[in-house]
């Protein structure tokens, strides 16, 4: 239930920051940003992060999605790509870090490509290394995100690219 739960308040959130579209040429980060126009990608559900913060990043994602003319479908439309994300955070000698990756499967279900990487979590007097999590530190790990989402779609705009030309890991 809980993984449901997640792909629809994903897909949900995307789809509306998507139908909320502004120009993207905007901004501080202008001409900066790669473009994934014409690119549609689902995403299919983010594993690992509490339903709260499962919220707030979709949310995040969307706005970074739309920054990069990245184009968004709900989890049962029609993407060339999806995509299945995995969060975790945990407490390490300095505080946490939040890791994070992304998984693009094109549309035969074959990966085409994996993104990881992760960050420092400011730290807290929880022992709960998720509560160190805040809006801004969603906003970067989106950024981060839909920034090498946009460049491997961008990178691989032609409909018929195969996986492997796409910088497919072995599995």
């Amino acid at each position: 239930m809980a993984g449901w739960v997640g792909r629809t308040v994903l897909a949900g959130a995307a789809a509306a920051g998507m139908a909320a579209c502004q120009d993207a040429n905007r901004g501080p980060k202008a001409g900066l940003i790669a473009s994934a126009a014409g690119v549609p990608i689902a995403v299919d559900i983010v594993d690992g992060a509490t339903p709260k913060i499962r919220t707030a990043l979709a949310s995040e994602l969307s706005s970074a999605a739309i920054a990069r003319r990245v184009e968004v479908v709900g989890s049962g439309g029609p993407a060339r790509y999806r995509l299945r994300g995995y969060l975790t955070a945990e407490t390490t000698a300095d505080g946490a870090a939040l890791a994070f990756v992304w998984d693009v499967f094109d549309d035969k279900s074959r990966l085409a490509k994996r993104l990881s990487g992760s960050s420092p979590i400011e730290k807290t007097a929880s022992p709960d290394p998720w509560s160190g999590l805040d809006k801004a530190e969603l906003a970067r790990l989106a950024e981060r995100s839909m920034d090498e989402i946009a460049g491997f779609l961008s990178a691989n705009a032609a409909p018929d690219a195969p996986a492997e030309a796409a910088g497919a890991e072995p599995g």
